[in-house]
């Protein structure tokens, strides 16, 4: 039986994950829909995924304030891994990590030149970026050691104090927020290959890599 998975980004269901629904599934906030969200803009039974011809199919289901797929409204659309789901306030990001780091480096990218070029990875990991014309070796690494598998993240640390738990759980939530903000007015193309994000955007998410930075160095080098 095929299967789906959602992620939840933004929303008051937040870091919760619906994984391997059996399709077709509804998406809404009453029971009796396989992804139920805790989210009154939601409508009862707001959109519906199925299978048709082996595409993921998501359908609005005249839902009072629609549904968008990557910043677009749509009233039917299929459906790729990494894609964005927005349904009212609440954002899903679809597919499992596995299923959108696959496609990530099937994707073309284009290069200074405005060559096409497509990722490619040997066996021993190393990747290197290959156009009609030519092969050549980034000279910035990409971050193909980098991965948001559930095996892959680090365990955040047990039995802090009520104190503890409510700084980190801060932090995180300042840091989510901005991200959250440079993302929100993304361009994405028609079939979601492609984003642009504003300068300033842009900006914003190395800002939150900055902080992330001075937090690390003054974990491990305090006072």
């Amino acid at each position: 039986m095929r299967t789906v998975t959602f992620l939840v980004l933004e929303g008051v269901d937040k870091g919760r994950a619906y994984k391997n629904l059996p399709i077709p599934v509804t998406i809404g906030r009453e029971e009796g829909n396989g992804l139920r969200l805790n989210d009154e803009r939601v409508s009862r039974f707001h959109a519906k995924v199925q299978v048709e011809d082996n595409d993921i199919i998501l359908t609005d289901l005249d839902s009072t304030n629609g549904t968008r797929v990557n910043g677009n409204a749509i009233q039917i659309r299929r459906l790729r891994p990494g894609d964005q789901v927005s349904i009212g306030r609440s954002m899903l990001l679809f597919g499992a990590m596995e299923e959108i780091a696959a496609r990530k480096t099937s994707i073309p990218s284009t290069g200074a030149d405005g060559q096409i070029q497509t990722l490619r990875a040997d066996t021993s990991g190393h990747v290197s970026i290959a156009d009609n014309q030519h092969t050549v070796t980034p000279t910035q690494p990409l971050a193909t050691g980098w991965t948001a598998f559930d095996d892959d993240v680090p365990p955040l640390p047990h039995k802090l104090t009520p104190s503890q738990a409510a700084r980190l759980a801060e932090i995180l939530d300042y840091l989510h927020k901005g991200l959250t903000v440079a993302v929100e007015n993304i361009d994405a193309n028609e079939d979601g290959t492609e984003v642009r994000i504003g300068f300033a955007e842009w900006q914003t998410i190395q800002a939150v890599q900055m902080l992330l930075a001075r937090y690390a160095r003054n974990i491990s080098e305090p006072g």
